[in-house]
């Protein structure tokens, strides 16, 4: 032994503790003693390892340990994490490696996989530490429930065994020289840490990213594609626990082109019911791994490193059947892609009823790619039917326990909300829950895909159970659940649905006042011989005061304090309620310093650094606003809303700084965004395109906010995106029109999208109506000015404008104008006469205003003027005349357009004669028109 390992056989030793896979070990059993016991940790047997020898130095208490006089530690217990000196380093290094794995994987296994455990921390070390006989289960528990809260978030109080999970962290923050898949270890033990806390905290995992990068290298994993894609897929993982949603999807894809998985979302023909006759298309998903040496895809049964003599031993969970009269267990299809759709792919030759089963890798990346459809959707029917295939891809070939579990489960999820399927839904999630204790499959099997899927712990599968009751309106089992996990805020939520909002605070006062007991924590002490009422630990006592907070709105200042005090300030959720308290009276002060020390103990949450953004607005802090919304979409890309408020500050931030530079002059109307757009020439051009791009991004998610659209026609047109701003103003109308009418047209815009067209003449294109601006340097047309943005313009009033508003003058006349550069003569000659009819013609004020008619004498001098420009080249253009039929016989006459216009004087004259006859300048003005006409 003292002979130093060979780099070659610490790395198959490293890779095969990745793996869960000894068959890469170099030695035969009992040739050395660490990769013996590398061969046990992937075999499962977490006692023998942990109750090794060489096990003692790492688990002995260390001397600064302080004990009281039955020997129990007074605070965390300080182990040495020691190797024996008889070793050589490598050997030191994958012994404390090993020890580390095996203590996260025993965490894992009674908390996650099962089934039971048959060790506990305290029988570990007690048996290397017999000195300190009160090593008791519960104050270890005490003490690692304690430790493991992170960011102010607690760790579950129930949760099995946490000193393993301690334990394995502290060894793998150990400094390693020779074994590297420390830090992929490291990785593993953060994905689990973050499930056992109530919420996500205290973790930026783009910090882990340039040491797994060079983790690649180090380990040479581009040698095998397997290990690589799951460090990829791990850390997609650990992304989606962080609900970094569109980084996992991107990951997930990637692992899916490192492992050579081949995938396909198509439709084929088939059968969904039993009395269906006709066939349809079905969503499936075509999918096909890549050939591995020693893989027997063909056996959908096996699964993947056992021999076919072990097979009846390991037991894959229950698929609970449908007992469904009309829905078929799965789809039935009756044709092959290329036979439905004529579509050829790679894929498209597997025949979606029979298709090759997927290496058991490979499913668990279908399963990530599901949540990928799930997370980046919107949350509409077409997300579950896109997400069912995924998980009826996995669930048709099961190979291992735990990725069945979880494909099952996903299932479950999708079919809760199905009146046919609920049921079935509910009585799987509970199967589910049963079989964790149960020794139907190896521990080996269990762990083998652990770290590569989503599975949820036992009690977040039972608090899944205890909601979906609660969503049947099965509120008693519901109670019955969350009472015996614990889970006091969805007690509270229990009796709140049952109208008894007083049991809930009574609930909450008796917790804190340390009247009310919790079961298993109290049993598990009286065992020990200690107190029998455990203390709340300052973390989950913090929450307790939070949700008191929540229940009595007229003390929740006082007990949000109390909880900020309680926690150390160490609590986020306090402080950040203490901040939503304040924030909804007004005090933006008071919210901003609250809200910016929440955000600075659990920097994940996208809401704390919204409603920070939205007090320093109201503060008029425009730079710390700006770095507050910009961390809110950084977390999610989708909230439309945030970019809206982004754009907003942008524009603001341009308008203050120009007001410092005209020396603090006021600008009250910089405070609305359509006032700091077109209205406002202060806003440098940087900052308008800064807020064009943020407002464009949030469109993509809030498509029907017709405020957001409003806001981006007006700053798309300050930084010369007219064809943008033709969208938006289409878009403002198609949301706003059947509520508002012409109110909703922005006459400004619609005067500029116009100007833009008609003045590329001016800007040297040529022929008639331009052919558009080149843009500088690029040698492309620019769609945002000429014919390059005709077509937009025409579709605005032809599809928008003009069928819902048939009686705007200023919208006539727009058109007429847009219709002039396109040489339309008549068409124009039409909307003008059309914009005369809608502002003179039915305005009933012409008759009885003094002043409105002589605005309306002036609008007839106007049209007569166009009508005298564009007339004749209408006659032309419709061969000197414009055809009328007559009443008699279909006999056909023309109608010029001097007879046109004698007869709107006519008509003016007329209705006006009575009243206004006696105005001699206006009059005279009509009676010289109509002889002009005459003549």
């Amino acid at each position: 032994m003292s002979t130093s390992l060979a780099t070659i056989a610490l790395r198959e030793a490293e890779y095969a503790l990745l793996q869960c896979d000894s068959k890469t070990l170099v030695s035969n059993p009992g040739a050395d003693a660490v990769l013996d016991i590398v061969r046990d940790v992937i075999e499962g047997k977490f006692k023998d390892v942990l109750m090794h020898d060489l096990a003692k130095p790492l688990l002995s208490v260390s001397k600064d340990t302080f004990l009281d006089e039955d020997g129990a530690p007074k605070g965390d217990p300080l182990l040495q994490y020691t190797t024996p000196e008889l070793l050589d380093e490598s050997r030191r290094e994958l012994l404390q490696l090993a020890i580390g794995v095996a203590s996260l994987h025993c965490f894992v296994q009674v908390n996650w996989t099962g089934p039971d455990l048959d060790i506990d921390p305290s029988s570990v070390l007690l048996h290397h530490n017999p000195s300190a006989k009160s090593l008791s289960a519960s104050s270890l528990h005490s003490i690692a429930t304690t430790r493991l809260a992170l960011g102010g978030e607690p760790a579950y109080h129930l949760a099995k065994y946490p000193t393993f999970l301690t334990i394995a962290i502290d060894i793998f923050n150990l400094p390693y020289q020779h074994c590297l898949s420390s830090e992929w270890w490291k990785l593993r033990s953060h994905s689990v840490h973050q499930q056992v806390l109530d919420e996500p905290a205290g973790l930026e995992v783009g910090s882990l990213g340039p040491a797994l990068e060079g983790l690649r290298d180090s380990l040479g994993l581009s040698g095998f594609p397997d290990l690589n894609g799951r460090l990829t897929l791990e850390q997609g993982v650990l992304n989606h626990i962080l609900s970094n949603d569109k980084t996992a999807a991107e990951l997930f894809v990637k692992t899916a082109k490192q492992t050579g998985l081949q995938y396909e979302l198509t439709g084929a023909l088939g059968k969904r019911t039993k009395f269906q006759t006709t066939d349809l298309s079905q969503l499936v998903v075509l999918a096909q791994s890549r050939p591995r040496e020693g893989d027997q895809s063909e056996d959908a049964a096996k699964v993947d490193g056992t021999d076919e003599s072990e097979q009846p031993s390991n037991k894959l969970p229950e698929s609970i059947k449908h007992e469904d009269d009309t829905l078929l267990e799965q789809t039935e299809f009756t044709s092959t892609v290329h036979q439905a759709t004529g579509h050829s792919s790679p894929l498209s030759h597997i025949d979606p009823a029979n298709q090759p089963a997927l290496y058991p890798l490979d499913q668990c990346i279908l399963l990530g790619l599901c949540l990928n459809v799930k997370n980046t959707s919107p949350s509409h029917g077409l997300t579950k039917e896109q997400m069912a295939p995924y998980v009826a891809r996995v669930i048709s070939h099961p190979r291992n326990w735990t990725i069945h579990t979880m494909a099952l489960l996903l299932r479950s999820r999708l079919e809760a909300d199905r009146t046919r399927t609920v049921e079935r839904s509910t009585l799987q999630l509970q199967a589910l829950i049963d079989q964790m204790p149960t020794a139907d499959s190896t521990v080996k099997e269990r762990l083998l895909y652990f770290h590569d899927i989503v599975l949820p712990s036992k009690w977040e599968m039972e608090k899944e159970l205890a909601m979906r009751f609660l969503s049947l309106g099965v509120v008693k089992s519901a109670l019955e659940i969350f009472e015996r996990l614990e889970m006091w805020e969805q007690v509270v939520q229990c009796w709140q649905a049952m109208e008894r909002r007083d049991k809930g605070v009574a609930i909450v006062r008796e917790l804190l006042e340390g009247t009310r007991t919790e079961v298993d924590l109290v049993v598990s002490r009286a065992k020990a011989g200690g107190q029998v009422r455990p203390a709340l630990d300052a973390a989950r006592t913090a929450k307790l005061w939070c949700l008191l907070g929540d229940l009595e709105p007229d003390n929740a200042e006082e007990h949000y304090k109390k909880a900020w005090e309680i926690s150390g300030q160490k609590s986020a959720r306090a402080v950040r309620s203490l901040g939503g308290y304040y924030f909804a009276r007004n005090n933006f002060t008071e919210a901003a310093d609250c809200l910016r020390k929440a955000a600075a103990i659990n920097p994940l949450l996208s809401r704390t650094w919204f409603i920070l953004g939205c007090a320093l607005i109201k503060l008029e802090k425009w730079e710390e606003a700006r770095d507050a919304l910009s961390r809110c979409v950084t977390i999610d890309d989708e909230d439309g809303e945030s970019w809206n408020n982004l754009a907003s500050v942008y524009l603001r931030m341009g308008a203050a700084d120009s007001r410092k530079a005209d020396n603090g002059e006021a600008d009250d109307d910089a405070t609305l965004v359509e006032d700091t757009t077109l209205t406002s020439q202060r806003i440098p051009f940087a900052n308008k395109l800064l807020a064009f791009r943020a407002l464009k991004q949030g469109l993509r998610h809030s498509h029907d906010n017709w405020r957001m659209w409003s806001n981006y026609m007006l700053v798309s047109a300050d930084v010369g995106e007219m064809a943008e701003a033709c969208r938006a103003l289409t878009r403002v109308v198609e949301e706003r029109a059947t509520k508002d009418g012409e109110a909703c047209v922005d006459f400004d815009v619609l005067d500029r999208l116009v100007g833009a067209v008609t003045r590329a003449d001016d800007e040297g294109d040529a022929g008639n109506g331009g052919q558009g601006a080149l843009q500088s340097g690029e040698g492309q047309y620019n769609p945002n000015t000429g014919k390059r943005l005709a077509p937009r313009v025409s579709d605005l009033f032809t599809r928008t404008l003009l069928p819902r508003f048939s009686s705007s003058p200023r919208i006539f006349r727009a058109y007429a104008r847009f219709l002039v550069w396109e040489s339309a003569w008549g068409a124009a000659l039409e909307a003008y006469i059309n914009a005369y009819r809608a502002s003179v013609m039915s305005d009933e004020r012409v008759t009885t205003d003094l002043e409105r008619f002589k605005a309306a004498v002036a609008e007839l001098e106007e049209l007569v003027d166009v009508m005298r420009n564009l007339g004749p080249r209408a006659a032309e253009e419709n061969q000197s005349s414009v055809a009328v039929v007559g009443a008699e016989g279909g006999r056909r006459r023309t109608t010029s357009w001097q007879f046109q216009a004698r007869g709107l004087v006519r008509t003016f004259m007329g209705r006006t004669r009575e009243v206004f006859g006696d105005q001699e300048t206006e009059w005279n003005k009509l009676e010289e028109l109509l002889e002009e006409l005459r003549s």
